[in-house]
């Protein structure tokens, strides 16, 4: 689906997935982080992923995200829920960035409320250290002298769940 501006946005705003935003739009991590602040937690912790100027040596320009979307927002549920079930929290919200990420910008947020800090930034740890695992979002580091494609061997992506469904490559 594309906003007004023609930006690709993919979210699924029904049942368990209300939590989950795939977009090419700047990430708001002050609203994401609000849809996880209850009176019943005592903790709330945000992770923002960011995009640095530099890697091994090499001057970075930009990320380029791409993604299977319709697996992406599925495996992005699916470490929402691993990680809510193993920390025994009930709020818990994930954004991620597709398409190009300038320096300094924002490509992933993790917010998580949890009663207590110690579980909060458990489940956070987790969570992002899972996405990079088995979510099948790619990313391309532009360096002034090329670029390369980071991390994909390390994906757990089994191509073989996908469906026939259209995907972003």
């Amino acid at each position: 689906m594309s906003d007004p501006t023609g930006k690709r946005r993919v979210a699924r705003f029904r049942g368990d997935y209300e939590l989950i935003e795939l977009t090419e739009e700047t990430l708001n991590p002050e609203k994401i982080t609000a849809q996880v602040c209850r009176d019943s937690n005592g903790s709330v912790i945000t992770f923002l992923g960011t995009t640095r100027d530099n890697f091994e040596g090499k001057t970075v320009l930009t990320l380029e995200y791409e993604a299977f979307d319709e697996m992406a927002v599925k495996k992005l549920e699916e470490v929402r829920q691993e990680s809510m079930a193993e920390f025994s929290l009930e709020d818990m919200a994930i954004s991620h960035r597709i398409g190009t990420v300038d320096i300094g910008e924002i490509s992933l947020v993790v917010a998580v409320g949890s009663p207590h800090r110690k579980e909060g930034f458990a489940a956070c740890q987790k969570a992002v250290d899972r996405i990079k695992e088995v979510v099948p979002i790619w990313k391309k580091e532009v360096y002034q002298d090329g670029s390369r494609w980071v991390a994909c061997e390390d994906h757990e992506f089994d191509p073989t769940q996908a469906s026939s469904e259209s995907h972003t490559h």
